[in-house]
């Protein structure tokens, strides 16, 4: 592979243009969420648990790639502002599970407009968005192995 005269140029570094893409991203998440208390992180725990709820703390660290120490804040916070509940599982006290609440369930509704919305503000086809998730999700299994 030829990373071209300079293998340290910025312009041409990987992680640069990821953290970049990222963060403008992000971006444009946070006027989406913010009428609803939201940070993007917390969007993406909620995400998880419209896919599946209740999850404990450990499942929701692996499915989202956070350790148990960095949930904790996140999940205090979605329990204050009403979206989740945090309790003991049955099955196994050691576990804490989090939960929809009634409001976290209702919340979903209004959350199905923001990838619309994020994709109208990005201005690519949905083809080519598509093809990105393929890609990040190739990068994400490269850097698994």
């Amino acid at each position: 592979m030829d990373l071209g005269p300079d293998p340290l140029a910025l312009d041409r570094q990987v992680c640069f243009a990821l953290s970049v893409a990222s963060r403008s991203v992000i971006a444009i998440y946070r006027p989406l969420l913010e009428p609803h208390g939201l940070t993007h992180p917390q969007y993406l725990v909620l995400l998880a648990l419209w896919e599946s709820s209740p999850r404990s703390v450990g499942e929701l660290g692996r499915t989202l790639r956070h350790e148990p120490a960095t949930l904790s804040p996140m999940l205090k916070r979605l329990e204050a502002l009403g979206y989740v509940t945090r309790r003991r599982a049955r099955a196994d006290e050691r576990q804490l599970e989090v939960e929809l609440t009634e409001a976290g369930r209702a919340l979903r509704a209004e959350a199905e407009k923001i990838p619309y919305e994020v994709v109208e503000t990005l201005g690519m086809s949905l083809a080519e968005l598509e093809s990105l998730h393929k890609a990040l999700s190739r990068v994400l299994a490269a850097t698994d192995r």
